[in-house]
């Protein structure tokens, strides 16, 4: 864990809301005048683990809440659905939510462990903004477990590329690459843009959503139940149990404006030491600060030089084909810890227990050294390095050692 005081430059000051560096272990709507005026250009060896790929099908979890990646339009469906809503409905939504911020980590983590140099402010950046996707799947996690529901985590890892869960934002495929500016601008930008003016597309927002589920919980007001829930601190963050409408409120404000900002401001309401996400990532991209000025906002702050990146390619449907020895060995090896590391904290929410958070954290530890060496290794084309795929082995938790 780190204190908050790693985060970086300091912003203007402000209440602090503490959100970064559970992380950091592991390597451990906007205004018109902030829209870009020109687009930038695109621009040890380890034993060989026994890793059979379907030894096992996934463990089945009894739940209202339909598979992941079997619904692909479940959003849509949910938000236009006729009558009342109830806590079904309440449950569905917040299993996409789970899923939703949990899609977001790998992409973030390759592009954060492709920068060579981590004290550079695009690392510190993306660095801060990994962290707040934990903490924001922890919300996501402690609304369910209120409810009545039960998180499942293992089974809605996306498979990479592809879109993100329930058809939010359908005209956006999301990839695993190294940071590069195409990847900022498509994938990273695309992924938090704000509501308004920045929709293009015809499906619904993260923000949409989030509001959909924040007016869903006002109008059943179900009953909160504390048990289960994870009370624990993660890194400056504090994740504490949902006991009020009040709390439900505030967790599904911070998921928001944490990653969109306010429609009228880059700042997340609290301070906390850098812009919302979108914004953050609108830094990297104009390589420029984001700042006010007379009645504007714009990307026309202090320099933020785009870094020096290892070349990790991106990863094709299925993973690697066919991959050397050695990358075989370490992709084996990254996607055997990546597995302990969701089933952990499935079982962490299973039974409420706050160690089982800690077992993930430490596997999430020993992430970086398989990635790192992978970023190591040319591709056979010449075109880039390899990377990490994110795959969930299908072995029982148990049986993952």
């Amino acid at each position: 864990m780190v204190d908050a005081a790693e985060d970086g430059p300091a912003r203007p000051p402000g209440t602090p809301i503490g959100r970064r560096g559970f992380l950091k272990s592991a390597g451990l709507a906007a205004v018109p005048a902030l829209l870009p005026t020109s687009e930038a250009a695109a621009a040890p060896p380890l034993p060989p683990p026994d890793l059979p790929t379907a030894a096992y099908p996934p463990a089945a979890y009894p739940s209202d809440v339909p598979a992941p990646g079997a619904d692909g339009d479940a959003v849509a469906r949910l938000l236009s659905a006729p009558g009342p809503r109830d806590v079904r409905w309440i449950r569905r939504a917040l299993q996409i939510a789970v899923a939703l911020e949990l899609a977001t980590i790998p992409p973030y983590l390759c592009a954060w462990w492709s920068v060579k140099d981590r004290t550079s402010e695009p690392a510190r950046l993306i660095q801060g903004i990994v962290g707040d996707e934990m903490f924001h799947m922890g919300l996501t996690c402690n609304l369910l477990t209120a409810v009545g529901g039960r998180p499942r985590i293992a089974s809605s890892v996306l498979g990479y590329p592809g879109p993100l869960p329930g058809g939010v934002r359908p005209d956006l495929t999301v990839y695993l690459s190294g940071l590069t500016k195409a990847y900022v601008r498509d994938v990273l930008m695309a992924i938090e843009a704000p509501e308004l003016p920045l929709v293009r597309e015809s499906g619904p927002t993260i923000g949409t959503f989030y509001t959909a589920l924040q007016d869903a919980f006002h109008e059943v007001r179900p009953a909160l139940d504390t048990a289960g829930q994870l009370s624990v601190r993660i890194g400056p963050d504090v994740l504490r149990p949902a006991a009020t409408l009040a709390d439900v409120d505030e967790a599904l404000e911070v998921i928001k404006e944490q990653g969109e900002g306010t429609s009228a401001s880059p700042d997340v309401p609290a301070g906390h030491g850098a812009p919302a996400h979108y914004y953050a990532f609108g830094e990297i991209f104009h390589e420029r600060r984001v700042v006010a000025s007379a009645d504007r906002w714009g990307y026309d702050g202090d320099p933020v030089p785009f870094p020096d990146t290892r070349p990790m390619g991106v990863v094709p449907a299925g993973g690697w084909p066919d991959p050397p020895a050695a990358a075989g060995q370490l992709l084996g090896r990254f996607d055997l810890l990546f597995s302990r590391v969701v089933h952990a904290l499935e079982g962490a929410w299973a039974i409420g227990d706050p160690h089982a958070l800690d077992g993930a954290v430490r596997s999430m530890r020993a992430l970086e050294e398989p990635a790192l060496a992978l970023m190591e290794i040319p591709l056979p084309d010449g075109s880039g390095v390899y990377g990490p795929q994110f795959h969930v082995l299908t072995r029982r938790p148990d049986e993952l050692s």
